[in-house]
Order: C-alpha cells, then structure tokens, then sequence
C-alpha cells in the first residue's frame, strides 16, 4: 500500500508496505484523507525535537471501517465515517491517574513519536475510534486539530461574560475561537494575516486585530475599557506571544499557552503575582472535545471548504510541504487524499 514517509529534514518519500492485518480488538480502517499538521511541517522543516526518522506522518483523518475483528463492539461497523484519537496514554502516570489522560506523561502522537496514519490503510484498538455518518469523510479529518483548541476553552473554563483573546488564528486557534464563541463569551482574535482573521470574524470573533499594524496590548486595553482580557489562549508558540498574553491579561485573568515554543522565554515574573494570573498549558484533547467538535460540525455553520488550502495526491506530499513551509502563513490545512 502508498504510504508517506518523512525520512529526514526536507525529504519526502512514497513508499510501499503490506496492507496491515486485523487482530483481536482492532478496527481496519481505509484512510481517505489525512491532514499535515504543524508538527509535520516542524518535523519537515527538522524544527521538532519529539520526532524520529524516517517517521509516517499523520494523525488527522478521514477514512471508512473497512473491517472489525470479532470481538469489536457492534456499534462499529464496516461502511462507517471515522475518525481516531491520535494519543496514547499509560495509565499510571499522574495525569491518567487524574483522569487527563491528554496530558500522559510517555504519551506518543501517531506521525510524531510513532509511525502515524498517511498510509491507505492502518489498523487500530477499537476504543480510538470515533464515527458519524453525517459527516462526510472529508470533514471527518479536521476534527482533531479543532478539538485542541477547543480543549483550551475548557481548560480556560470560558464563561458568557468573558473576554477571550486568542492569539494566532490557524487551525487550532480557530478551535478555540469557534468553542469561546460558542459559549457566548466575547472573541478577540489576533493575527498577522488579513485571511485568518477575516475568517476568525466569520467563526464568531466580535473583534480582530492585526498584529502587523496595530500594537496589540493598546488595542486589547481600548476593546476592554481599559481592564485586560478575562482570558488570553495562545496559539503560536512565539516569545513575543508568551510574552503578550501575560501583558494582555486582566488581573485575576487566566492565561494558557497551546503553543510550543521552540527557545527559552524570559518573563517579567512580577506580573504573574501582582495580576495574580492562573497560567496554564494545554495539551491534546480529550474525548469530550472530539465529540464536541463533531456535534459543532454537524450543524453546518462552519465554512469548511475555507480550511482547507489544498488537497494533494500521496505522491505530492513533498511538494505540499514544501509550499506550506515557504508559505506558513497562508495555509490553514493540506490534506493528503488516497484513493476511494
């Protein structure tokens, strides 16, 4: 079967490998679409320190039950829309113990620490699939990086009367301005690209601002009545922006990075005790928010087609990352599309 594969910074190849066999409380999944994330470009680009080679990408997909071992639960059935939850998690660790199995301490990401899903096939445990039909398959590949910015929500535990800056307006930023809309709180969005924040607005931002243009904490301070936002969800993973979400946080505000920041930041710590700021991370998604995002979905107000840059045949991949690497901007998501 095609299957992409990631064998060192800058280089791309097609190759090929058996169609993968069934086991016991497994699902075989024919994959449709899989989305390059930024932790693929990072890892094209030799920018990400968790990623080995060669590495199969991929962990946002579409694809169809192609079959189910005998011990699968009936709900799951050849035919079906799917998509999987990429993580795995211990068990034992703290944050298993904790019921935030997200955050596992030896979690490995398929297409990050583990061979990933940009193959025609690939099997898995049963309990990491999620389906729905309403969907289509398409569309079933953008709800896990949707659902990391909308797990950011939930760990800023947005209200209707908050203030919510998000900075950064790519995919996972979007999710995160999607859901903050969605419960009513009022949405600040901060980019640099006109696109991005044009499509923020249409996701439900009341204001958008460019940092290109506008100096940000001035603008926040004027949108606020001079108060700060009640919560600042970063999304890019920038000194500059580490940095401007602590500034731009009201006191007693909550602030929580996504974003991984690829050097070390130096902090003017006294804002964090004289604001008295919650600081938190936020990392992967729960199944919660994975069925949230499904159920957002289904409901038809989103533009899909406008997150979606291209989609791209497997023997493309090299030139897709290489587009987006020299564009990184402009690209919302690249999806890799094997044959029905």
């Amino acid at each position: 079967m095609k299957t992409v594969q990631i064998t060192g910074p800058g280089a791309i190849e097609l190759i090929q490998q058996p169609k993968p066999e069934i086991s016991t409380g497994e699902v075989l999944l024919k994959i449709r679409y899989v989305g390059f994330c930024g932790s693929d470009l990072n890892t094209f680009r030799g920018a990400n320190p968790l990623a080995r080679y060669p590495i199969i990408p991929g962990h946002e997909i579409g694809a169809v039950i192609e079959a189910v071992a005998a011990d699968v639960p009936p709900h799951l059935r050849p035919g079906m829309h799917t998509t999987f939850n990429p993580y795995s998690s211990c068990g034992k660790c703290p944050a298993c113990l904790n019921d935030r199995p997200n955050a596992c301490e030896f979690n490995q990401t398929l297409g990050v620490q583990r061979n990933g899903a940009m193959a025609a096939y690939i099997t898995l445990p049963w309990e990491k699939v999620l389906t729905d039909d309403l969907l289509s398959v398409r569309d079933m590949a953008l709800v896990e990086p949707l659902s990391v910015g909308f797990h950011a929500v939930d760990r800023a535990g947005v209200k209707d009367t908050d203030s919510v800056m998000v900075i950064g307006c790519g995919m996972i930023g979007l999710g995160a301005i999607i859901r903050a809309a969605n419960r009513g709180a009022g949405v600040i969005a901060v980019d640099l690209d006109e696109q991005k924040l044009s499509l923020a607005a249409s996701l439900g931002a009341r204001e958008v601002i460019d940092s290109s243009k506008e100096d940000v904490k001035e603008r926040i301070r004027e949108i606020t009545e001079q108060r700060g936002a009640d919560v600042v969800i970063e999304a890019v993973g920038r000194p500059e922006t580490y940095r401007t979400a602590i500034a731009a946080a009201a006191f007693t505000g909550r602030v929580v990075y996504i974003g991984y920041a690829k050097e070390e930041i130096a902090f003017d710590t006294q804002y964090f005790v004289k604001k008295e700021l919650d600081i938190r991370g936020s990392r992967n998604a729960l199944p919660t928010d994975f069925r949230a995002v499904i159920a957002y979905l289904r409901e038809g107000r989103c533009p899909v087609d406008r997150l979606i840059s291209g989609i791209y045949a497997p023997e493309e991949a090299q030139a897709a990352l290489e587009h987006w690497a020299s564009n990184p901007g402009k690209v919302f998501r690249y999806l890799i599309g094997f044959e029905s």
